[in-house]
């Protein structure tokens, strides 16, 4: 018991534990603040890899409507409810 008390008040031991303290938890980027942190940029890296594929896809869409025409119409028909001459258009949601 003596032992342990002997090197638990040792100032070494002493000045190492406060540093550790001050390190871990009362530092401005204290442990808990650098996990949030690697949290977040690891959820925005994922966020950026969804982004990337939503414009990928976007651009091949983009692409098919600059070339193809029956694209055209159909995007149109779609999205704008624009019809021909001959045809009643119904909107069920």
């Amino acid at each position: 018991m003596k032992r342990i008390l002997k090197i638990i008040t040792n100032k070494y031991v002493i000045a190492t534990l406060v540093f550790v303290v001050l390190i871990f938890f009362l530092d401005e980027y204290n442990l808990m603040v650098t996990n949030r942190v690697k949290n977040e940029v690891r959820e925005l890296h994922a966020e950026e890899e969804e982004l990337k594929q939503a414009i990928m896809e976007d651009s091949l869409h983009n692409a098919s409507l600059r070339d193809n025409l029956d694209a055209i119409e159909h995007y149109g028909r779609e999205n704008y409810y624009m019809k021909r001459s001959n045809e009643d258009i119904f909107v069920i949601k």
